[in-house]
């Protein structure tokens, strides 16, 4: 087959289908790729993402061209960030010729962060997505961050003659932004409302201090997302947002579970 012959092969994802049935997400999953993302004042910091982006495909379209998404991806390499996201979903949607879709991006994120008494450096690996969704033509961006903290059992601290049980917890936001909004924001509004943060390295006096930090500021896991959802809600580049806090128990086989939303447009 010569070049001139390749011009003349079937596109065989255009061709109509019979069966009349919409598909409301077709594409790619966990494709993973070099990313920068954009924190505070402006600072890239580079990571390894996991990406899936989909589009809507109409009732009469056999399929869609699997490889003009990748195309997309390698055409724009841009630091992450909220308006680069909008922008990324409206080019995958051009060169898609659809109407509407989705693309998440989810990577390691991290922030330096010092010992509250050493002030010994060492980073903190967090969980972030960020992810662009196009319906009814209109485009909205969620970034989405999973926070590990400290929380310590006011019940236990309050019937006990010595001690409290305490643990790790996770706090995930997921926050519907309409400007940019730095990951660490979001990190510093879950970090400050659990009895203790949590950090890489921590010497003797920093142990000492986070863990009479704790006890002096317990938390049930219903405290963690009320207290997260005042600090995220005070926020003004956040829409609206959902706030999870689990607790992986240390006296109990289950983990502690609350969630919280709003919505500022419906208060």
């Amino acid at each position: 087959m010569n070049a001139s012959d390749a011009m003349f092969l079937p596109d065989v994802q255009s061709h109509t289908d019979s069966r009349n049935l919409a598909l409301q997400r077709v594409g790619i999953k966990d494709l993973s790729i070099p990313v920068q993302i954009e924190g505070a004042d402006g600072i890239v910091q580079s990571s390894i993402a996991k990406v899936d982006m989909f589009v809507a495909l109409p009732a009469e379209l056999k399929g869609t061209h699997m490889s003009r998404f990748i195309e997309v991806l390698q055409l724009n390499q841009q630091a992450l960030s909220i308006t680069r996201m909008q922008s990324l979903m409206q080019e995958t949607l051009t060169r898609l010729e659809a109407q509407e879709g989705r693309i998440e991006f989810r990577m390691p994120f991290f922030v330096k962060k010092k010992a509250p008494v050493s002030g010994v450096e060492s980073l903190m690996d967090y969980q972030l997505s960020l992810r662009a969704e196009c319906l009814k033509n209109h485009i909205r961006v969620t970034q989405k961050i999973v926070v590990p903290v400290t929380s310590l059992c006011p019940c236990s601290k309050k019937i006990s003659a010595y001690g409290a049980h305490n643990q790790r917890s996770h706090i995930t936001i997921s926050a519907e932004v309409a400007a940019t909004l730095a990951p660490e924001q979001l990190i510093a509004a879950a970090e400050k409302s659990a009895s203790s943060e949590v950090y890489g390295i921590l010497k003797r006096p920093d142990e000492k201090f986070v863990t009479e930090q704790a006890y002096d500021n317990p938390k049930f896991v219903e405290d963690l997302v009320r207290d997260v959802a005042l600090a995220v809600k005070a926020l003004p580049e956040v829409v609206a947002a959902q706030i999870e806090a689990e607790n992986f128990e240390a006296i109990h086989n289950h983990s502690a579970y609350a969630l919280i939303e709003f919505d500022k447009r419906h208060p």
